[in-house]
């Protein structure tokens, strides 16, 4: 599927930005808009760009907590998975002597 150019408003500026799905563009526009927004709304500055990088380093923030929490859960999960593979060998081992016996 080839980009499509989809027009998106970020804090009262148009952008033409390029991708295979144009909701999803648009969602994402729309997130960083109000991200701007909220920071805008909290400071006195009225500064685009400043406000755009506080923007962003707020957005790095939340990417940077949530990877943390993945890798956090994704570890839980791997080490309940080789507790549970474990059990269910000692399960078809005991099974297979049984059989066997």
């Amino acid at each position: 599927m080839s980009p499509e150019s989809v027009r998106v408003e970020i804090f009262d500026q148009a952008y033409n930005l390029r991708g295979s799905d144009a909701e999803y563009i648009t969602r994402l526009a729309e997130y960083v808009d109000g991200r701007i927004r909220t920071i805008a709304a909290q400071t006195t500055t009225v500064d685009s760009v400043r406000l755009a990088v506080l923007a962003a380093v707020n957005i790095a923030d939340e990417l940077h907590l949530l990877k943390r929490k993945y890798e956090s859960l994704s570890a839980a999960y791997r080490s309940r998975a080789e507790g549970l593979a474990g059990a269910l060998d000692a399960v078809l081992e005991n099974q297979s002597q049984k059989m066997a016996g």
